[in-house]
């Protein structure tokens, strides 16, 4: 199985003419009111809080059997692979990311493309989960997107032209860069990627202007933040929940990217896997040395104030994680029904958590998947309470030391949920969780740092949980934890979810239909067929008083890579690349 690809592309721009209008500059204030403004997309997430939800409500569930393609645009060329863009659309113009690290400017009414960028990629890049993109981010004149050799690059709307290039890591160490940024009061703020070589994961921000650091925040306890070009404060305490030196390799990866809430404006960002994933090797001690080996900040989610990169708050998911449940996965602001303020993130490791927007103090956890075998549940100080006969063996203490005790873990290390981004509608207050039912064989090994090289510690092999499912696409009441209804999907889902206020809820399957459900019942209202497997993130918007939506279509990520059995049950789906509009003309929206 081909954990890594180790990639290599001669990078081209070319400029085609540009037929519309010049985009205005983007402001801080449009982007806080992205999800208000119907004509556009500027954000990822459909605004900052990331509730992927859209107010406009032309397209409902009467006439939904109504929407057609408008046009379909090809990304060419050999590099398909998977496609997990979320369009960003302004002034006429979308914008979208590639495979491979390229973008795409089209216009909106009849597909054309305007523009296309491809980064000049070096040898021996060292992606963990394919050689995807997720977006983009848009403000001022520029757009921008990140890179696989972990470099973030401005390009001029109307051009494409390079405004500025700059260097967030090493890539030869293993980090990367595949998430969406994120702006903020003129701040683009990343991430990174990499937590499988022994990266430290990290969360810089910078003039979006000119690329210069800000500030940055390493999040794994020990290593120091920056701010204005010196150093500023530690992250947590050095060797508090860290053995020896393990946290100068600590992993974290910041990889998906973060959320911003602006009623307590507060960055909020999840934290990946410590590393190694052999948590024998992470033990801090006895509890009589003070040191816990909870291995902070991996695993967690992180509240950090955007003007100065220090932690507010953290909440750990995971305490001393031994199954790579990644801590990173988006965390959403809503409202709940009694009008407290609230975050909700769906786990990797199966719980759907919500936290206090104040202060990210733990509400409430339910599981969404079923057969979780790590945990027996969650105490209510929000921690878990661990089955450790369902921890992986320490190699340590077998007869040869080579290979650890192996366990069955449920759900596998791709999680109850990875990547994919659930919705929030604030018309039924429910959440929209692309879920996968899946476990694992796991074991653990020695292993030792070095750089560049895979930093596991651990073998797998992913299987179904059942037969007749994999994916499963799960209303949930963030209130009270109950499951509303299900859609079961025989392929993983991969991709993301978009809810309107006219009562949809719209998402895609690997085997290539894009599905428009009934945000109450659940009831297949409509669908298409793409042609490829959809892992990417839809978006809808008005144009002259119809309304549109877009969805990429092209099969990959990670599932192709690392799915041991189920990659092979899904091996017959075909790569792609093409992005889909749809639009209800205005003499079928009354239908």
């Amino acid at each position: 199985m081909n954990r890594f690809i180790i990639a290599a592309t001669v990078g081209i721009m070319t400029v085609a003419g540009f037929t519309s209008a010049h985009a205005a500059g983007v402001t801080e204030e449009m982007l806080a009111n992205d999800t208000a403004t119907t004509d556009s997309v500027l954000t990822n997430g459909m605004g900052r809080h990331l509730q992927r939800h859209s107010p406009l409500d032309i397209l409902n569930k009467d006439n939904v059997k109504n929407l057609q393609p408008a046009w379909a645009f090809s990304l060419g060329g050999e590099k398909q692979r998977g496609q997990e863009t979320q369009p960003i659309v302004h002034d006429g113009v979308m914008y979208i990311t590639g495979s491979y690290s390229r973008m795409y400017a089209i216009d909106v009414m009849t597909g054309k493309e305007l523009w296309q960028y491809d980064a000049r990629l070096p040898e021996g890049i060292l992606p963990c989960c394919d050689v995807v993109n997720r977006g983009a981010a848009i403000f001022g004149d520029n757009i921008y997107f990140g890179t696989l050799d972990a470099r973030i690059v401005a390009l001029n709307q109307k051009t494409g032209d390079v405004v500025w290039n700059k260097k967030i890591a090493d890539y030869k160490a293993g980090y990367s860069y595949t998430a969406a940024p994120l702006i903020v009061d003129g701040l683009i703020i990343t991430g990174n990627s990499g937590g499988e070589f022994g990266i430290v994961g990290e969360v810089q921000a910078r003039s979006a202007e000119t690329g210069d650091i800000v500030w940055t925040r390493p999040v794994i306890e020990g290593h120091m933040g920056t701010l204005n070009g010196e150093e500023s404060t530690m992250t947590g305490t050095l060797n508090a929940t860290w053995p020896g030196d393990m946290w100068k390799t600590g992993g974290g990866a910041t990889w998906l990217g973060g959320s911003y809430d602006a009623d307590t404006d507060t960055l909020v960002f999840g934290t990946g896997n410590p590393a190694p994933w052999n948590s024998h090797l992470r033990d801090a001690g006895s509890p009589t040395d003070g040191n816990t080996g909870d291995n902070l900040y991996a695993a967690s989610r992180i509240g950090i104030d955007p003007a100065t990169g220090e932690i507010k708050w953290h909440y750990q998911t995971t305490p001393r994680e031994g199954w790579d449940y990644d801590g990173v996965n988006e965390v959403v602001a809503y409202t709940d029904r009694s009008g407290n303020k609230r975050f909700a993130t769906a786990d990797r490791n199966g719980f759907f958590y919500v936290l206090n927007r104040e202060d990210g103090k733990f509400v409430s956890a339910v599981p969404f998947v079923k057969d979780i075998t790590w945990a027996e549940g969650i105490d209510d100080t929000g921690r878990p309470i661990f089955n450790e006969g369902n921890r992986p063996g320490n190699p340590a203490d077998s007869a040869d030391g080579k290979k650890g005790e192996v366990v069955f873990s449920s759900p596998s290390f791709l999680g109850g949920k990875n990547w994919m981004p659930m919705a929030h509608s604030p018309k039924t207050g429910l959440f929209y969780v692309p879920s996968n039912e899946w476990g694992m064989d796991i074991w653990n090994e020695p292993i030792s740092y070095k750089k560049g090289a895979a930093y596991l510690g651990s073998g797998f092999t992913i299987k179904p949980n059942y037969d007749d499912h994999i994916g499963s696409l799960k209303a949930i009441d963030p209130d009270t934890g109950e499951l509303k209804w299900e859609f079961k999907n025989n392929a993983p889902l991969w991709g993301g979810v978009m809810t309107t206020a006219g009562g949809l809820v719209f998402t895609g399957t690997p085997e290539g239909e894009f599905i428009a459900f009934d945000d109450e019942t659940g009831e297949q209202l409509w669908s298409f067929q793409t042609g490829s497997g959809v892992i990417g993130q839809p978006v809808t918007w008005e144009q002259d008083g119809e309304q549109y939506l877009t969805v990429i279509s092209g099969w990959g990520g990670a599932v192709p890579l690392w799915g041991g059995e189920v990659a092979k049950k899904v091996n017959y789906l075909n790569q792609g690349g093409l992005l889909w509009t749809f639009r209800l003309p205005k003499q079928l929206a009354s239908n």
